[in-house]
């Protein structure tokens, strides 16, 4: 049912206002003249206040049929009220609050319509007098309560009203909570003890001191805004003709490319494909072309990979980046092959692969294996070889003094005694085990090696010719020779046996140090080499000659002996370890002569003992006035510099002893070699015998020997071009601070 408009013309204005409440005020003046309702040009007049009022008559609707379908009227007033029209009701019913009616809260009034306003005037006029005849009989069953209408006077128009709006009470008609477990789940019942403790904490929280509301706010992130930029994508659009005839060309052409697998790209096929092709006759046929053909043929060189695949698979292979990743493949796949040997060289957890399954030891364990498990033995890790290395006999070894993981190792056959046979090089790296980072070629057999502790990158290198060379091991290409002794007047004429780097105080205070590089030969001068425009130049710091002492027998005639006679070869030098003005030579009379930087004309002292060439000399790292010499008269010799004759001497077989070296970390442990096999000396347990004997392969010489620094394994090398690495298991060494000193004493003290 729509309500109709009510339009009043007032004397004063109607003002509606809204307090901070929520509260509705309205004011009017003291007088309504009129009153619009509903019909289309109907108007009422309401009579003057205080006058005698008319009683109010009851509206009905009636359909075609004749039932009465009129809504009940919400205000039901008394035989005293004042009544109005059908569809009218008046300001001053909103004001009866005396009279206790129960619809004078109401916010809103309904309007009933007249039966003009929705039916046509002449059913209005039959329904009206339907209306007026049973008006009479229904307005006792209408109203069924008095409502005393209190008169509205000037005052009651002037006040303010105040309507309050407020929310009825929530009516629940069903609560059925949610489940979200099966009642047959096995954990149901702890939930549903768990509800049940939370509703009775709800139930008693109401009035709880300790319980406090309080209200949250949880805050969303705030948004990361990114921004992306790109070139601008230009697109150009191209166009060639074409005829048959050079479709056919170039397909022909293309054709005899791939057979004939050219490394070029074929410019005829470039030539047809922009649109200029030549015919068999030798006419040059021209296309229409649109764009440039510059950019075109850039493309068609970008695609080559199309026509000639060779040649693209042979420019990728020689590029650096492939070779950089190459190479960083290779470490990433050795490091994981040979993990647990380098894990045991470093001294490192081993870790272990879960896909290979390690089959049980039988329990049944003789004694003679309990033995060797747990006696002094050489546990071989790897071996440094490759096919360019296979066969090669191995002469020197050095480590690099910054990086210890480089080691360089020098090839040549010395026994053959030509000196025009070429020599190898190899920088081998822990990185990889498989193939060498460096290889430099020599003209002639290497017999020594040493690298430099100021320049790292620097390789001194003493050849059988007689030249001494500088390698820069960190140049890739073939001019890594950066000095030679082949121009120089002074060089050796005979093999150098032995170079290396020494640091020469240059002030009093020790402060600035220069290194230089010495080398000894079977000339039977030692030299010091420096660096200079023609190459390496040289000066002489000791010319090694023959010993006067011995007597002549009597009767025997004076001859007058040359001056190459009067000098005996050297075979190695090493400086003192805390004094580098003074060294150690070796020589082939067996004699080691203690010489100094600062007297080239005379020895500070000579050692005689050896029978045979001295092969190798080297002072402890631990005590630095001890030395280790080794000669080919099957000795090793412990001597100490103050006193001229050896504290100790060492014989285990009957053979030639080529190389004697001590450990660097243990004081009392030195390591000899003699071809057949390489012994493992400790002091501390017995100094008659060799604690640890190892045999080379049969056919197969041991010619070079080198402690690792850091770890306790030993490199050897052998006559068929394998470095190989071994590590000194079950060596019980016990204490080693001041053991070398008092095994030197109470070898003197008998």
């Amino acid at each position: 049912m729509t309500s109709r408009a009510v339009n009043s013309s007032v004397s004063g204005v109607h003002q509606i206002n809204r307090s901070s409440r929520q509260k509705w005020s309205i004011t009017g003046s003291h007088r309504l003249n009129s009153i619009l309702v509903g019909g289309r040009n109907s108007r009422q007049t309401i009579p003057e206040r205080g006058g005698n009022l008319a009683p109010k008559k009851t509206v009905r609707v009636l359909d075609v049929d004749g039932n009465d379908v009129a809504p009940v009227s919400l205000n039901q007033s008394g035989t005293g009220d004042v009544f109005t029209k059908p569809g009218r009701y008046f300001l001053e019913e909103i004001f009866t609050t005396a009279a206790g009616s129960d619809y004078s809260k109401s916010a809103s009034s309904f309007i009933v319509p007249t039966a003009s306003s929705f039916m046509g005037s002449s059913r209005a006029s039959s329904l009206s007098a339907k209306m007026s005849m049973t008006r009479d009989a229904d307005d006792n069953v209408q109203r069924k309560r008095d409502t005393v209408k209190q008169q509205v006077t000037e005052n009651m128009l002037d006040e303010m009203v105040d309507i309050c709006l407020s929310e009825t009470d929530t009516i629940s008609l069903m609560d059925m909570p949610n489940t979200f477990v099966s009642q047959d789940d096995d954990d149901a019942e702890a939930i549903i003890e768990g509800n049940m403790l939370y509703d009775e904490l709800c139930k008693n929280r109401l009035g709880n001191d300790k319980y406090v509301i309080r209200s949250m706010q949880t805050f969303s992130g705030a948004p990361k805004s990114k921004q992306t930029q790109s070139d601008m994508i230009a697109m150009v659009d191209k166009g060639t003709f074409a005829t048959l005839w050079d479709i056919y060309d170039s397909y022909c052409e293309q054709r005899e490319t791939a057979e004939s697998e050219k490394a070029d790209f074929p410019e005829s096929a470039v030539n047809a494909t922009i649109g200029q092709s030549k015919g068999e006759k030798g006419s040059t046929v021209s296309t229409v072309e649109t764009g440039s053909s510059a950019s075109l043929l850039l493309e068609m060189e970008m695609c080559g990979a199309s026509f000639n695949t060779e040649a693209d698979l042979q420019l990728i292979m020689s590029s650096e980046s492939f070779r950089l990743s190459l190479l960083v493949m290779e470490r990433s796949v050795t490091a994981n092959v040979f993990q647990p040997k380098l894990a045991l060289y470093r001294t490192l957890p081993i870790l272990e692969d879960p896909d290979i399954t390690v089959k049980p030891e039988p329990e049944e364990e003789s004694e003679e294996s309990e033995e060797d498990a747990s006696a002094p033995a050489l546990e071989l890790l790897w071996g440094f070889s490759c096919d360019l290395t296979k066969g090669c006999n191995i002469t020197s070894m050095a480590w690099n003094k910054e990086n210890t993981d480089l080691l360089a190792v020098g090839y040549g056959d010395c026994d053959s005694g030509d000196q025009q046979k070429p020599g190898l090089i190899c920088c081998w790296s822990l990185k990889n085990l498989t193939w060498p980072e460096r290889v430099f070629n020599c003209r002639s057999c290497v017999t020594s090696l040493d690298f430099s502790a100021n320049n790292p990158g620097q390789l001194a290198v003493g050849m059988y010719d007689g030249n001494v060379a500088i390698y820069n091991v960190q140049s890739l290409n073939k001019r890594a020779c950066i000095a030679s002794s082949r121009a120089c007047l002074k060089k050796h004429l005979h093999p150098v046996w032995q170079v290396t780097w020494t640091r020469q105080e240059m002030t009093l205070s020790g402060e600035d140090q220069v290194e230089a590089l010495v080398s000894v030969s079977a000339d039977g001068r030692i030299a010091k080499w420096f660096v200079c425009s023609n190459g390496l130049e040289c000066i002489e710091l000791m010319k090694l000659r023959k010993s006067q002492n011995k007597k002549k027998p009597a009767g025997t005639k004076k001859t007058q002996e040359s001056v190459l006679s009067s000098v005996t070869p050297g075979l190695c030098v090493d400086f003192h370890p805390r004094d580098s003005s003074i060294y150690l030579a070796g020589t082939w009379d067996g004699l080691i002569h203690k010489c100094s930087f600062s007297n080239s004309q005379h020895f500070l002292d000579t050692y005689q003992k050896h029978l045979c060439p001295v092969n190798h000399v080297e002072w402890s790292p631990f005590c630095p006035d001890v030395f280790l010499s080794c000669s080919s008269d099957w000795t090793v010799q412990l001597w100490k510099q103050d006193l001229p004759a050896p504290v100790i001497s060492f014989t285990s077989v009957q053979r030639a002893v080529f190389t004697a070296r001590w450990s660097p970390n243990w004081s009392t442990v030195f390591a000899t070699l003699n071809g057949q096999q390489v012994e493992i000396w400790d002091l501390n347990s017995n100094i008659l015998y060799p604690t640890i004997v190892h045999y080379s392969p049969p056919g197969v010489r041991v010619t070079s020997l080198l402690f690792a620094t850091g770890t306790d394994c030993v490199m050897v090398g052998d006559s068929d071009g394998q470095v190989s690495v071994y590590q000194l298991k079950n060596l019980n060494v016990g204490e080693q601070l001041d053991s070398l000193e008092d095994i030197i004493n109470s070898a003197i003290a008998r």
